[in-house]
């Protein structure tokens, strides 16, 4: 029986990097490929017993706006990368950090072409599923190809580029709830971004951005024009508190929250900011940080 496979009851709170307390009826973690077979059979049986299915992974840039998630939830644990000094190819498991790569290309193979991710806070999986941005640098740039697997035919497949309908903070990962990425190859040999940028991004991150409970940049930009966190500055909300939730003062589109801080608060300060931008500005706020509700898919 698949139920006798799912953890029951289980508590998620360092699962999200708000660390909100939460937990969620139904777990399972991915700890290697033989464990696919199991994830089919979870899929089947949330789908027969109208259960909801959310795949997260290691340092999820999410906000669990629950106490306790009715549905299912399943943690990916697959890590491991290599680096082709000849081919300049990388491959890679989904939950590997971008971060810790970015940094061991340029100290062991002098590559230097992901410096600006390096301290990015996302596994290789959220920066597919978001198209990961810094600094006018984004994955899709050098992204090749991923092997998925299909929860709904049980198959293993490539996606291309072409395939993944990458956009600004999106992509059909995003789209597509039935896939599960298994590893994607990324080229390396070539820079290609939107913008050139000489931003030292090693000095931005230690200095110019908080630490502690937070999903990093809450919103995303507007435009190149107004950038979120001009916005928030501009209704006054920088350092701005609302209980246990508030903008930190040192980068202003930081949602924080303290330690044991609740989810509802910072929902509130989430729809403040978005009606006082909207009101001023009659421009919409949307989240990049993924909120999780209880009737979320």
């Amino acid at each position: 029986m698949i139920e006798k496979i799912l953890k029951k009851n289980i508590e998620i709170t360092s699962l999200s990097n708000y660390k909100t307390k939460a937990f969620t009826k139904y777990y399972y973690e991915i700890n290697s490929i033989n464990d696919l077979e199991k994830l089919s059979s979870i899929y089947n049986f949330s789908k027969s017993n109208n259960l909801w299915f959310l795949i997260i992974w290691w340092w999820t840039n999410m906000l669990f706006a629950f106490d306790t998630y009715d549905w299912v939830i399943i943690k990916n644990n697959l890590r491991w990368w290599t680096y082709n000094k000849e081919t300049k190819i990388l491959t890679s498991y989904t939950n590997e950090l971008i971060t810790d790569i970015a940094k061991w290309l340029e100290y062991d193979f002098w590559q230097k072409l992901w410096h600006r991710f390096i301290w990015l806070p996302w596994s290789i999986w959220w920066a597919i599923f978001w198209n990961a941005w810094c600094f006018w640098l984004e994955i899709e740039n050098n992204f090749s190809t991923c092997q998925v697997y299909d929860l709904k035919t049980w198959q293993v497949v490539n996606l291309w580029k072409k395939d993944m309908d990458f956009s600004y903070r999106n992509s059909i990962i995003k789209k597509n709830k039935d896939l599960f990425i298994i590893s994607s190859e990324f080229d390396l040999s070539y820079l290609s971004e939107k913008y050139s940028s000489d931003v030292d991004n090693l000095d931005f991150r230690e200095n110019k951005q908080p630490k502690w409970n937070s999903c990093w940049s809450f919103f995303k930009n507007p435009s190149r024009e107004f950038s979120a966190w001009f916005l928030i500055e501009s209704v006054w909300l920088k350092g701005y508190k609302l209980w246990t939730a508030y903008f930190s003062d040192l980068h202003s589109n930081f949602l924080m929250s303290e330690i044991n801080g609740s989810y509802k608060d910072l929902l509130s300060l989430i729809s403040l900011a978005k009606e006082k931008v909207y009101n001023k500005f009659n421009l919409n706020l949307e989240p990049e940080v993924r909120i999780i509700y209880n009737n979320n898919k």
